[in-house]
């Protein structure tokens, strides 16, 4: 795990602690902080200057570093003042990071970018955290290149902010690096222990079943998906009481796919390897309860992770097979590449059945078609409640991290019934496949449950040699190669709400 883990909060003045780069916000138009001028008065007004010229105009994401014999100063880009949200005040952060690790810069002193607004400090440490994630587990050669970020001072006194900020990226950070493993270390095995991790540190009560207990139990979609590998499948059950029991849970649903060879359905190899990408909906839901063990907030979470590999070995299941849910309802098999469906309908059964949730949210790098209908910007999103759907867009205006609601009509619902079964794992063929994938999990909750299904296939991991049309440059706390570990933040906003 290479990142900065905490952001420290100071009351003294820039002059009193060592760094090796002062870092301010210019707003628009070239207006300063208190903090900015004096730090620039020491260096001759070097800024002011450069601001006078149009060499910096403080626009957003802009950056420039000023120097003096003893001092560097390092000028981020604002905006206009009136307009500065948490999100331009993540952005500057991460963008301050970014070029002071650029420029090996090990220790930064930051000014407070919005000393006024809710919500500030936890921002600007959730971008500074963030930011600093570098994924360097297995880079054995050139180590003395590496360059880390080792402290971040902001000067404010929301302290409890900046921790709780600290928190929640380094629990991003933790689920980057789940997806960023490879295959043969992420593994459901790995998964379940890690859940073990979380759960002993937070107090939660953690059960793993095995292949025999998956199949006892009648988990038909699991068991169907796990026969074509020997790597043990796993179902992670972890349950966190923040409170009295007699409070409805919120449950929580992560696809656990730790390789997809889309099966006897093969996929093409050209970029199969990113498959190892396929369980960032499990990450997503692990990350979430390992903020929630540091967190600990009045509320009870439940975590359901369903998690195999979907290889053609010998046993594997095939296209035209016939599968029983938990819940009883049979499946017909018409693409064993459509499998992250089959394993969530287990979980989503399982959760209907022993829990009375207050909602069931879902996770799942599901299907291709959501990047063809909102590209790489915003995870789709469908759902059985306006309310609770409500609730995710004001938590992913929060956070920045956007969510599109798709239609779940009656006629797309109608497209996954099947002849000789209750449901099919396909739609119509080249149509809505978001859709049918959302029509056919809503077959495995509960009638009354609120529940809304998030397909993050196009937000969950970055690709530099593409950049995705320059989306991943626009967040300067996101890496541009790698798992993005988006959504977290948006599942503990809402938790929390």
């Amino acid at each position: 795990m290479a990142h900065l883990k905490t952001v420290s909060a100071t009351t003294k003045n820039w002059s009193e602690l060592p760094a090796d780069v002062i870092a301010v916000g210019v707003f628009s138009k070239g207006e300063l902080s208190p903090m900015a001028k004096d730090v620039d008065k020491t260096l001759g007004g070097q800024l002011q200057i450069s601001i006078k010229n149009g060499d910096i105009t403080g626009r957003k994401g802009e950056s420039m570093i000023f120097y003096s014999e003893k001092h560097r100063l390092l000028a981020v880009g604002l905006g206009e003042k009136k307009n500065l949200d948490l999100e331009q005040i993540r952005r500057a952060s991460g963008t301050a990071v970014k070029t002071a690790i650029r420029n090996k810069l090990a220790n930064i002193f930051m000014e407070e970018f919005a000393q006024d607004k809710d919500g500030a400090a936890q921002a600007q440490a959730e971008g500074a955290i963030l930011a600093s994630y570098q994924f360097l587990d297995y880079k054995t050669m050139n180590k003395q290149n590496n360059f880390m970020l080792k402290k971040v001072t902001v000067r404010t006194w929301d302290r409890s902010g900046l921790k709780k900020g600290s928190l929640i990226a380094n629990a991003v950070c933790f689920a980057r690096d789940l997806g960023n493993h490879p295959g043969n270390v992420a593994t459901p095995t790995k998964l379940a222990q890690e859940a073990r991790k979380i759960g002993k540190r937070g107090k939660m009560r953690v059960r793993v079943f095995d292949r025999a207990k998956i199949i006892k139990m009648g988990m038909g979609g699991l068991a169907g998906v796990a026969a074509g590998t020997d790597e043990p499948p796993k179902f992670i059950l972890m349950e966190y009481w923040g409170t009295k029991k007699t409070e409805k849970p919120k449950v929580l649903v992560g696809k656990g796919l730790t390789f997809d060879s889309g099966g006897i359905s093969i996929k093409p190899a050209s970029k199969m390897d990113e498959m190892k990408f396929d369980m960032c909906g499990s990450a997503v839901v692990l990350g979430a309860m390992h903020a929630i063990a540091d967190l600990k907030p009045k509320v009870n979470v439940v975590a359901i992770v369903p998690s195999t590999e979907n290889l053609n070995g010998a046993k594997a299941y095939k296209p035209g097979d016939i599968l029983k849910a938990y819940n009883g309802k049979t499946i017909e098999v018409l693409n064993t590449d459509a499998e992250g469906r089959l394993i969530l309908a287990d979980a989503l059964s399982y959760a209907s059945k022993h829990y009375k949730p207050e909602y069931i949210l879902d996770f799942a790098t599901l299907t291709g078609a959501v990047v063809v209908a909102l590209g790489y910007v915003a995870t789709g999103i469908m759902g059985t409640d306006d309310t609770l759907i409500k609730k995710v867009k004001s938590s992913s205006k929060t956070t920045a991290e956007r969510v599109w609601e798709l239609p779940l009509w009656k006629e797309y619902c109608h497209q996954i019934r099947s002849k000789i079964a209750d449901v099919k794992n396909i739609g119509a063929p080249m149509q809505a496949g978001t859709i049918a994938a959302g029509a056919f999990l809503k077959e495995f909750v509960k009638d009354g449950i609120p529940w809304c299904h998030f397909d993050i296939a196009g937000t969950a991991w970055n690709d530099s040699e593409t950049d995705k049309g320059g989306v991943i440059r626009e967040k300067p706390y996101t890496p541009i190669e790698g798992a993005s570990g988006n959504i977290i933040r948006l599942v503990l906003d809402l938790i929390d709400a």
